[in-house]
């Protein structure tokens, strides 16, 4: 369960960066991060803190709801019951 909420959560950030048409690099210099943090968050590799899940979501001009507002995120259900 871990390793899938970062990956979905690395994902996310990889998509969301590319849509603002962003390097690793320019969202490293956006974050304050480390051009490798952002590649390690982006294959799930690194468990962010929540302030830093919060620095990503500003640099990436998005709210922390739209952050997280992704099918990968949502329960899963399996015969009415969750997984």
């Amino acid at each position: 369960m871990k390793e899938k909420i970062l990956s979905d959560f690395g994902k996310r950030v990889r998509q969301l960066r590319k849509e603002s048409s962003l390097s690793q690099e320019q969202l490293a210099e956006r974050t304050g991060f480390h051009r490798t943090y952002i590649g390690m968050v982006e294959r799930g590799e690194r468990n962010p803190a929540l302030v830093n899940i919060k620095v990503f979501a500003d640099s990436l001009n998005v709210s922390l709801s739209k952050l997280f507002n992704d099918k990968s995120f949502e329960k899963e259900v399996e015969n009415g019951k969750e997984k």
